[in-house]
């Protein structure tokens, strides 16, 4: 039995979209070590809130009848909470270490993305018009938040090029990703979640910049006062989006 069609409730991919996926995993990431270090909940405890917090905003999207920026980035923004507080509970408290969780993640977002296409027939990432479609959409968005997460810190930590070592590689990775969407017929789906997965680390960057001390070539925010100017950031590109943007070309991703 063919599923019901549904309307899309998928953003276009165009540069607010990645504007906005930077900022809200960026808040995700100080967001779940506000919670987990500075709070002092834990990784387990605040895996579990997260966790919770990403499955009542995903039931709202997936029973939604049609695109809400708010709700659509509340489970953006729940994947990457969930998704820092999961790597850092599989990478330091079961002792896996960064490279065997990067290895994990890779498996479970590959084999994701595989039992999507064979179920749908296809990995649209900008039309997505079945529930089961959707399904799949959010479980390989929240593992590749999570891969983001353990690949930047084994980039940061573990790889030996350290925090600028590490922002300079994933800068230039990501650069070549543009170049190879507009001078190469590689598929625009793998290159759409190479950047996705790439912009967590790359906005995870921009988080220690804010967090970290000014001896640790920080700005010295803290996890407080870099949640809060993130979580204002991305309130003013919410209300953008929802009220005055206008229609914009967006770049299509095509298989």
């Amino acid at each position: 039995m063919t599923e019901h069609v549904r309307k899309n409730k998928i953003p276009e991919v165009a540069l607010l979209f990645w504007i906005m996926k930077i900022t809200a995993t960026t808040l995700g990431e100080t967001g779940g070590d506000l919670l987990s270090m500075t709070f002092n909940a834990g990784y387990a405890v605040s895996s579990l809130i997260f966790i919770s917090f990403f499955f009542v905003t995903l039931g709202g999207q997936l029973f939604a009848k049609r695109y809400h920026p708010l709700l659509y980035w509340a489970v953006i923004l729940s994947t990457s909470t969930a998704g820092t507080t999961m790597s850092d509970y599989m990478d330091r408290t079961l002792g896996l270490g960064y490279a065997a969780g990067s290895l994990v993640l890779v498996t479970l977002l590959v084999s994701t993305l595989f039992l999507w296409h064979r179920s749908e027939k296809s990995l649209s990432v900008t039309n997505i018009k079945t529930f089961k479609g959707e399904t799949f959409y959010w479980i390989a968005i929240l593992f590749s938040n999570t891969l983001g997460t353990a690949l930047g810190d084994f980039l940061a930590d573990n790889s030996g090029l350290g925090f600028f070592g590490g922002a300079i590689l994933i800068t230039s990775i990501l650069a070549l990703v543009v170049l190879a969407y507009y001078y190469t017929k590689i598929s625009r789906v793998i290159l759409f979640w190479i950047a996705f997965v790439l912009t967590r680390p790359f906005g995870a960057t921009f988080g220690d910049l804010l967090t970290k001390s000014p001896e640790q070539g920080g700005s010295g925010f803290g996890t407080k006062g870099s949640s809060l100017i993130l979580f204002s950031l991305l309130v003013i590109l919410l209300v953008y989006e929802t009220f005055w943007k206008k229609d914009s070309r967006a770049i299509p991703v095509k298989e």
